[in-house]
Order: C-alpha cells, then structure tokens, then sequence
C-alpha cells in the first residue's frame, strides 16, 4: 500500500492495517508525509463563537446543546451581528486566522439567513478566514452563503454509517452527506469530522476516515474531536478512550488525508502538553483556541501560545498579514489570556 498520495477507494482492510501499525512506525510514516505537504513547525489558528446556544431538535447524544436532555446549558437567542464582529476582532487581535460560527439548529430558517449572511461579510472584511456550521444546509442556502462570502462550512459526519444511529436518530447519515455535496457544489470548502470515545469499536474509528476520506473531494479542513463528556447527557458514563488510540487516530487521517488540515478540536482540556505535542507530531496542524469552544471548556489562549513555543512552533501567517501586524498578535497571545466567554466548544 502506497501511503502519502490521496486517494479515494479505502477498505476497511486497509484503514484496519494502519492503526494496527506498530505505534512508531505509524507515527514515522504519518510525521513524513506531514512535511511533505506542511511546514511541521506551524498551527493554524481558529476560533469558535456559539451564535446561539442551546434548544437544538436533534438528539445527539453526545452534545448539551441539545433539546432533549437536561444540562445546566442555558438557551440564548441569535447574537447581533455587531457582538459577534467585536468577538471577530478579539479573535484576531490573539492570533486566529480563521473565525467559526455555531449556531445550535437543526438547520438555519429563512428569517435568520440575512443575519447570517451579514455576520460573514462583516467578518470577512476583518481580514479573517470564515467558517460556519448551521446544521443541515439545502442548495439555495449554501449558495446564499457563498455569495455573502463565506469561506469553509462544518458539518461533521461524526462516526462511522454503522454506529451512528446508536448517536442520532433525528438526522440521518445521508442527511450529513447531502449537506456537504451542497456544501461543495455552492463552492465552498468543507470542514468535516467526527468524534471518537462515543463508546464505539475501533472498526467505527476505521469507517468514519474511510468516509471522509473517500468523499469525491477530501474536506480541506478534518476536526477530530475527543468525546467531552457532559453531565445530563446520554454519553456522560461511557468509557474514556485511550490516549494512544487518539493519537493513532490524529495519524491515520494524516496519512489518509494528506493535505487536509487535521485539527485537534474538542477534548484538549484532557491531554496534557506532551499528548498534544504527539499528535502535533503525527500531524495536526489546527487548533481551536479560547476559554470555551462551543459548550465546554478548551485550553486557555496564553497556555496554548506558550505550548508552540516550548515546541519552537508558530501560528500560521496569512498572506494578508504583516510581518509587523503578525508580530504583534503573537506577543498579544502570549503576554495576554483571551478573556472572551463567548468562546465556545467544537463539534
């Protein structure tokens, strides 16, 4: 098997054969092809605002946000455009480059949509990338969305077609998979993922890379989030999932995306630094950063900042900054803690 090129027909066998890979070797071969395709010592940086919390239809049984179980998350309507653009700001002042925005829907309404399209725009002209995740999107929004500018869309398929209904079942998986062919024909790039330590076997591990990988185009951007687990939802007692296999994880979707960005998202709070400098070396290469992702709590700005630097690691430079203008947003993120609780988790 030829490893370091995309492809789009992976077995089963073959995903199996990967993580099976004795632990160094599996880590070798995915660290290769990073610097192949990256600069090894470089992050990119996101951030994650929750545009609306709470009271979600769908009853994934791994999220708060959700309608159907109790947490202490409270309901909060749409933001106004103009708090968001202020937490845009903040954002890039600390080093993002890219600005996320969740909102908790089953899938965005006609009324919200002029709302949503201004939020891109007025991002957009801060000089950040901009990303969105809505929930289900049909063709004439995700049009609507590009045409406002809109970067990346997210929409995670979560785990493999065989345990997902054990997750979700007011959503199917071809739902997911329409959203992102939307996603794509509107001319957008997609960011899709999923989450593992949801007390699947490690055959749903191999079938949901296969998935991603296999999509007509791979996602340019790959979030792989570890289960928080959340008082008051159905997943709260499950297992933890060995390190170890995380880590093999973040490497097998190296090797099998090789020019996708793989980012650590949820579950960072969990891993201490030498975990995180693990899978930095099997190759992710994003971050969300803040106090707060979507839901729960993600590492603290300044510690993540100090981290790259005991790695000699740096945020990636977008072209439209100025060696100045990046300058200064390092020291900003390094000397100062993002302070913002609108910062939310990623899923």
């Amino acid at each position: 098997m030829e490893l370091g090129t995309v492809r789009h027909d992976w077995t089963h066998k073959e995903v199996k054969a990967l993580f099976e890979m004795p632990f160094n070797d599996l880590l070798f071969h995915a660290a290769s092809i990073h610097r192949k395709n990256f600069n090894p010592n470089e992050v990119q940086i996101s951030t994650l605002l929750s545009i609306k919390t709470g009271a979600c239809p769908e009853d994934c049984k791994y999220c708060p946000q959700s309608g159907h179980y109790k947490t202490d998350l409270e309901r909060e309507r749409l933001m106004e455009v103009e708090k968001v653009v202020a937490q845009a700001k903040v954002a890039k002042e600390k080093g993002a480059t890219r600005f996320c925005m969740g909102a908790a829907w089953s899938d965005p309404k006609d009324r919200d949509m002029p709302y949503i399209e201004k939020m891109v725009r007025e991002v957009r002209e801060l000089g950040l990338e901009t990303c969105m995740t809505l929930g289900k999107l049909d063709n004439d929004k995700a049009h609507a969305l590009r045409e406002a500018g809109l970067d990346y869309y997210n929409h995670n398929l979560d785990t493999s077609p065989e345990y997902y209904e054990q997750i979700i079942t007011t959503r199917t998986y071809q739902d997911r998979l329409d959203t992102l062919d939307h996603v794509r024909d509107a001319g957008m790039k997609v960011c899709s993922g999923g989450i593992v330590g949801m007390g699947e076997q490690a055959s749903d591990r191999y079938g949901l890379l296969m998935q991603l990988a296999n999509l007509p185009k791979q996602p340019e951007s790959v979030p792989i989030n570890m289960l928080v687990k959340v008082a008051g939802t159905p997943l709260e007692d499950v297992d933890d999932l060995d390190h170890f296999e995380f880590i093999r994880t973040i490497a097998v979707a190296r090797i099998m995306m090789p020019y996708s960005y793989v980012r650590l998202s949820a579950g960072r709070t969990a891993m201490n630094e030498q975990m995180q400098s693990m899978c930095f070396f099997a190759g992710a290469n994003s971050i969300f950063y803040g106090d707060k992702l979507l839901t729960t709590e993600n590492p603290e700005a300044d510690a993540d900042m100090n981290l790259l630097k005991k790695l000699g690691m740096q945020p990636e430079k977008r072209q439209d900054y100025s060696d100045e203008a990046y300058e200064a947003s390092l020291n900003s993120a390094i000397a100062d803690k993002a302070t913002s609780e609108l910062f939310y988790e990623a899923n």
